[in-house]
C-alpha cells in the first residue's frame, strides 16, 4: 500500500499545482463592460432592497423585511463599491450605457466622502431596522436616501 501513496501524493501535487498555474491565467482582468455590468447590477439589487423599505415605512411595518433589506444594503456598501470604478470604465455600456460622470473619476476626494457617508447611514439603518422602530427606521431611511441623492447630483447623468 505504501509503495503507491508516494507516487499517488506526488501526482496530486502535480496536479494540483497545474490546476492552480492555469486559474491563475484565466484570472485576467475583466473587460471595462463587464465591470459596468457588475456596478449597473450592484445598484438595481440597491433599489430592490430601497423598494422594500420604503413599501414598508409608506405602508404595513414589516420589521423581519426591513431588517433583511437594510442588511443587504450594508453588506453591498460595505463591500468596496469603489472597485467597480477602475480607470477605463468612464464611458461604455454594461446592460445599457453607463451613467456614470467623468467627474467621479476625477474627483476622487469628493466621491471618497459620498461613499463613506454612504456606508455610515447604510450601516445605521442596518443597526436601526433591528429594533423594530418603524419611526426611527424611516428617519435612518431619509438619511441613507440623501447620501444616494447627494451622489447622484453630483457623479451621475441625469437619463
Amino acid at each position: 500500500m505504501k509503495k503507491f501513496v508516494k507516487p499517488l501524493l506526488a501526482a496530486l501535487l502535480v496536479t494540483t499545482t497545474a490546476a492552480a498555474t492555469t486559474m491563475a491565467f484565466a484570472q485576467q482582468a475583466p473587460k471595462p463592460e463587464q465591470v459596468i455590468k457588475w456596478r449597473q447590477s450592484v445598484y438595481q439589487v440597491l433599489a430592490w432592497n430601497n423598494g422594500r423599505i420604503k413599501a414598508s415605512v409608506d405602508g404595513t411595518y414589516n420589521k423581519d423585511e426591513v431588517i433583511r433589506a437594510a442588511n443587504a444594503i450594508a453588506a453591498i456598501a460595505n463591500s468596496g463599491l469603489g472597485a467597480l470604478y477602475p480607470a477605463g470604465t468612464e464611458t461604455g455600456k454594461g446592460w445599457r450605457e453607463t451613467t456614470v460622470k467623468p467627474e467621479l473619476f476625477t474627483e476622487q476626494a469628493k466621491a471618497g466622502e459620498a461613499a463613506k457617508k454612504f456606508i455610515t447611514e447604510a450601516n445605521e439603518l442596518a443597526k436601526v431596522a433591528a429594533t423594530g422602530d418603524a419611526g426611527a427606521v424611516k428617519v435612518a431611511f431619509g438619511k441613507l436616501g440623501q447620501t444616494c441623492k447627494g451622489c447622484h447630483d453630483d457623479f451621475r447623468k441625469k437619463d
